[in-house]
């Protein structure tokens, strides 16, 4: 004979298909979330760090206005920029300065040098481990013991002939300046800019005290934190040869473009482009299990906790729909 709910019944088999139901849900959850140092659980699969701040440094004669270029472009990509003012008046002070800027950005940096800047970088990231890239534009790049002077002995270029002294005196003493000279600005600094650009800069320009290439590095950054360089192959200031010996021995990324020494401002899009590289590189780093081949990307994961579930519920609904309740003895 066949059997028949009796009243009642068909209001628990509802309670049983919505426990059922709730089971396999809380199960797949659990299934989806990764374990931790602990042994617990977490919600989440996998976290993306945040977007890098760039900031960018400038070197010497030149102010924090060289990267308008550069900034508009990676402001228009939806990155924080910082271009600080960059002292010049030492290699030891001006570094200092420039971490303590650092020390004021929250999250991850991408830290860029142009010429001179790039030693304050050097010096500026050691021990930041905020710091993901750092990104060398036609740049001094000075091993521990190196000075801009020493390396420019080895690498000679024009900058000796383009310049003049001048000193100065300060509330705690003085020293010399260094000025690029107005008729040799646009030859060894500036070749590829319009006359009337390099007047400006000319007039503009910011001089550098000579200790900034006289101080000898004390750490190299680059050592520990991945490097990008871009080498000015018309650069007249820095020696294209000095720039790609710096790039070899720190094992850069490297790319050569035709350009004076002022690459952001001639050719702010390769700048920009390279800078993007670095921070791509830098945006990537995620908190997921290492590669180790045994653990599964995020949408294999995805897709593996979506069949877990559906197969968890249709085989609660099988098992449900195939019981019949028992019809209660006399």
């Amino acid at each position: 004979m066949a059997a028949f709910p009796v009243p009642g019944s068909r209001r628990r088999i509802r309670r049983t298909h919505v426990i059922a139901a709730w089971c396999a849900m809380t199960l797949c959850t659990a299934a989806a979330a990764p374990a931790t140092a602990d042994g617990s659980t977490t919600a989440t699969t996998t976290t993306t760090t945040a977007r890098p701040t760039i900031v960018l440094v400038h070197g010497a004669f030149a102010d924090a206005s060289s990267w308008n270029g550069v900034v508009e472009r990676l402001q228009r990509r939806g990155y924080t920029v910082i271009a600080p003012a960059n002292p010049l008046r030492g290699l030891y002070s001006d570094s200092t300065y420039i971490a303590s800027v650092l020390d004021s950005v929250k999250g991850p940096i991408v830290l860029v040098g142009h010429s001179y800047g790039g030693a304050v970088i050097s010096s500026a990231a050691a021990g930041n481990p905020r710091v993901k890239s750092l990104v060398y534009v036609s740049a001094l790049m000075p091993d521990v013991g190196e000075s801009g002077m020493t390396l420019a002995t080895r690498f000679p270029s024009e900058l000796g002939t383009a310049t003049k002294s001048v000193p100065y005196r300060t509330g705690n003493g003085g020293g010399t300046d260094l000025y690029l000279r107005p008729d040799r600005l646009r030859q060894v600094f500036a070749a590829d800019l319009p006359e009337s650009t390099t007047k400006l800069l000319a007039v503009t320009q910011r001089p550098v005290a000579t200790t900034a290439f006289s101080e000898k590095a004390r750490t190299a950054a680059w050592k520990h934190i991945p490097s990008w360089f871009l080498v000015a192959k018309q650069d007249r200031t820095i020696n294209p040869d000095q720039e790609r010996f710096e790039a070899k021995r720190a094992g850069s990324h490297t790319v050569e473009i035709d350009s004076s020494h002022v690459a952001m401002i001639a050719h702010p899009e390769a700048v920009t482009g390279l800078v993007l590289q670095a921070a791509t590189a830098a945006d990537s780093g995620r908190p997921v299990p290492a590669a180790t081949g045994s653990a599964p990307d995020a949408r294999a994961e995805t897709a593996l906790t979506g069949i877990a579930s559906a197969s968890l519920f249709a085989g609660a609904g099988a098992v449900l729909l195939g019981r019949r309740p028992r019809r209660p003895g006399p």
